[in-house]
């Protein structure tokens, strides 16, 4: 698609905005009940092309991205009037008789990017958001996940009004001519290096950006004493390492944190568990494609790497598929250990004091997640206050992707930004106060010319002394300093 093709798309989501047709109650919902519909009916066809694009089991493409999008357009529709409603906002004394009232109102056209290793739910989930906020929308899926970027081109526009809401696929230099256009809003989700990217285009236009980037995030998995915590703690691990797009996943854990004594119980209880859940490859994802199956194979050429691999390391290039592996205390230095992993390998870091991982995650860049396996009180407390990161998840691993009452989003250089629920909501809108006053009232004192008194009602007023400023109005509070000129 050229230059000129792409304009008058975007001119075309422009004109349906301008008109105003987006902002209503009634098109918002439409457009969230037809998207509603649009999954319910091509719930087959939306699976079948997961599996094309990443090998996804059914079950665990319904999870992680049909049904999780039915769940947040159910909830989008269920509180959409509330979310569109105006905040009423308390003021001070003073201020009476003014109200005041916070109104969302949409941003205008938004520009969306989506990623590969969650296709469809990264593509809609912040659609939902800029949709309910009333805006106009273009959405440019990732073309290294080419089956459900033709789906959502194809059906998209059968269900969703067209004229508003665009979907252009193309490859990085669809999305470099798309750049140079001026939005109101960019969203992007990937990668580091082409977040910059995304940022500095933006910049020409002032434009404001959301990045959802990632990084490695930590596990800190603690001593538990009981044995059934034990074993609910390592099946979650290996369902946040490997069980939601085989570990290309934002928010999957990179590495886990542990003390050196529980090293080889937590590798032999991780080997059973992966034995239990995984042995059957086709409940698996697989690897994008072939490039980033390179990648992940070189992470494990440094000998020193493949020397620290105590379960798994084998790959197929045929099935594009690397079975889950485990790593122990390979070097820190090693690019396994400074570049995010985004896959099936697992590098365990062992520590003489489990608190000494808080000390570890500070030494890094600030993560997406940081998860802790705990029950230890004193130790939830130092990572919650002495560590940085988009969210804290205590005993758990990806369930907070699922809540839309959480926010979602990073800080630092695992992105900016927040949605999900009532979040996306916000993240497409522009928060816009409005007050109202009568003229009922006049504050004449907050005018020329200045005199003493004037000086005491505003001190009083701004340090919300109403007593004294009563007091001063009425001429029965003595001046307790001096008044002069001068001093301008």
């Amino acid at each position: 698609m050229w230059d000129l093709e792409l304009d008058s798309v975007v001119a075309e989501a422009r004109t349906a905005f301008e008109s105003g047709k987006t902002r209503g109650f009634e098109w918002r919902k439409s457009q969230l009940e037809a998207l509603l519909r649009l999954l319910q009916e091509k719930e087959d066809a939306m699976c079948k092309v997961l599996k094309q694009d990443l090998g996804k089991h059914r079950v665990e493409a319904y999870r992680d991205e049909v049904g999780a999008l039915i769940k947040t357009l159910v909830n989008a529709l269920l509180n959409l009037k509330k979310w569109m409603s105006p905040e009423p906002v308390s003021l001070p004394l003073i201020a009476f008789p003014t109200v005041a009232e916070v109104v969302s109102e949409p941003l205008g056209v938004v520009l969306v990017f989506s990623s590969w290793n969650f296709p469809l739910g990264i593509a809609l989930e912040p659609l939902i958001g800029a949709i309910a906020s009333g805006n106009a929308a273009v959405l440019k899926p990732s073309e290294l996940a080419p089956a459900t970027s033709d789906l959502l081109a194809s059906e998209v526009p059968k269900y969703l009004d067209s004229e508003a809401i665009k979907v252009i696929q193309g490859g990085p230099q669809v999305a470099e001519q798309l750049l140079e256009l001026k939005w109101d809003k960019i969203f992007f989700t990937g990668s580091a290096r082409v977040g910059r990217i995304v940022m500095t285009a933006a910049a020409k236009h002032l434009t404001p950006v959301t990045l959802e980037l990632g990084g490695k995030c930590p596990a800190i998995f603690d001593s538990l004493k009981s044995a059934r915590d034990k074993k609910v703690a390592i099946e979650r691990v290996a369902g946040g390492k490997w069980g939601s797009c085989l570990g290309q996943a934002c928010i999957g854990i990179d590495y886990l944190l542990v003390e050196e004594k529980y090293a080889a119980t937590l590798v032999e209880l991780l080997k059973e568990v992966i034995k239990e859940f995984f042995s059957n490859s086709e409940h698996l994802a697989r690897i994008v494609n072939k490039h980033h199956f390179q990648r992940l194979c070189d992470l494990l050429q440094d000998q020193s790497v493949a020397d620290s691999i105590v379960h798994g390391g084998s790959v197929n290039p045929e099935k594009l598929f690397i079975e889950p592996t485990i790593l122990l205390d390979p070097p820190l230095d090693a690019e396994i250990m400074t570049e995010e992993i985004f896959g099936p390998l697992l590098p365990i870091i062992t520590l003489k004091k489990i608190e000494d991982s808080v000390k570890f995650i500070r030494a890094r860049p600030k993560p997406l997640v940081i998860y802790g396996f705990t029950n230890d009180e004193k130790l939830r407390k130092r990572i919650i206050e002495e560590t940085s990161s988009g969210c804290i998840v205590f005993n758990d691993a990806l369930i907070q992707y699922m809540c839309d009452t959480i926010p979602f989003g990073g800080v630092g250089q695992s992105g900016f930004g927040q949605y999900h629920g009532k979040f996306s909501f916000d993240n497409f809108s522009n928060r816009k106060p409005v007050a109202r006053r009568s003229f009922i009232l006049e504050l004449s004192f907050r005018y020329p010319p200045w005199n003493a008194k004037k000086f005491q009602l505003i001190r009083h007023i701004l340090h919300f002394d109403y007593f004294g400023f009563v007091l001063c109005l009425l001429g029965l509070k003595r001046q307790n300093y001096r008044f002069s000129l001068e001093c301008w």
